[in-house]
């Protein structure tokens, strides 16, 4: 097939779940056979990755099939509400770039409202190929953290779901992320359920826990990641527990806690040297208000950790009491 998949942004260059999915599928894609014509963005102030950067990142294989067309992000205003009208732009300064080549593909994929001026066109009776949306978590639609959250899942709401109205297909983790889909009223036949997935070299065959108990959080410090929650228990177990915590990602300075049992590692994009602190951990903490379907999560399973985490997006799907916990979203005690 000849495919054209739109992102707005893929690893290593973007930092984030969506990204590394992105990335992967891109690469997959291609390796199987498929020609892929890759769209891809960096921030207004990031420098656009050149073509060895980007044959390097995907091997000889994959580059034997793949197209990688790099933008520039709009630059982000003050205003609330502006990423909406930036991701507009970005998408119609995609379709003005490949307009003359729409018909050559056989499918679109697109993630987030990256396709938002292709199903405008399409909705105007534009003949354009299929296209499928892929909203990783629909996290608009489910329980905010505080009146920040919900405010801005408001915002992100109306624009979300029509998107996901007039696109042919959308992708779906599956568990609530379906029921999400069909309370937008997307009927059934047009949901795809396909799992996330994560590279082969993830998975470690047996795992061996040291005798201190080592937790371990990987992400962005957002407020429905949970980190507040996580926060407000550490200071309730340091100096009267036995363990040591880890996180891994940007943690601003005014929310660390100063201890002895905390390492903070920051931001860190080198594959080897995450698993590398995944296997001295023995327990996965990912406590969010919402999600879709981690990769975080599958990963510290592919490395033989269990899983502290909450009952949201599509995380059910793969975490249970067999190999993980459930807790309550936003309750620190739990």
């Amino acid at each position: 097939m000849k495919l054209l998949i739109l992102t707005d942004g893929i690893q290593p260059f973007v930092i984030g779940g969506m990204q590394k999915h992105s990335f992967s599928l891109a690469r997959q894609l291609a390796i199987l056979g498929h020609q892929v014509t890759l769209v891809h963005c960096v921030a207004s102030s990031a420098k656009l990755p050149d073509k060895q950067e980007i044959e390097s990142a995907f091997g000889i294989e994959a580059m034997q099939n793949l197209e990688v067309i790099g933008f520039k992000f709009p630059a982000p205003s003050w205003y609330p509400g502006h990423y909406l009208k930036e991701s507009y732009i970005y998408s119609r300064q995609v379709y003005d770039k490949l307009k003359d080549r729409l018909s050559d593909f056989d499918f679109i994929y697109a993630k987030g409202f990256t396709a938002w001026y292709f199903l405008e066109q399409k909705s105007k009776g534009k003949a354009l190929p299929k296209i499928g949306l892929k909203f990783h978590g629909y996290e608009m639609f489910q329980k905010p953290a505080n009146l920040k959250m919900r405010l801005h899942n408001w915002m992100l709401s109306g624009p979300t779901k029509w998107n996901n109205v007039h696109a042919d297909y959308i992708f779906s983790y599956g568990g609530k992320i379906t029921q999400i889909l069909k309370d937008l009223g997307i009927v059934r036949d047009a949901i795809i359920e396909i799992p996330t997935g994560i590279d082969e070299a993830w998975i470690q065959k047996g795992h061996q826990s040291e005798t201190r108990r080592d937790f371990v959080f990987i992400g962005r410090f957002e407020r429905r990641k949970g980190v507040e929650e996580i926060n407000h228990a550490l200071q309730s177990l340091i100096g009267k527990k036995n363990f040591h915590f880890h996180f891994i990602g940007p943690i601003p300075p005014s929310v660390k806690i100063k201890s002895d049992q905390i390492t903070y590692h920051g931001s860190i994009s080198d594959k080897n040297e995450i698993r590398s602190i995944l296997d001295r951990c023995g327990v996965l903490v990912t406590p969010s208000h919402s999600e879709g379907m981690p990769n975080v999560i599958m990963e510290g399973m592919a490395r033989g950790l269990a899983v502290l985490t909450t009952d949201v997006g599509a995380i059910s799907s793969v975490v249970n009491q067999e190999n993980g916990w459930f807790v309550t979203p936003g309750d620190a005690e739990g």
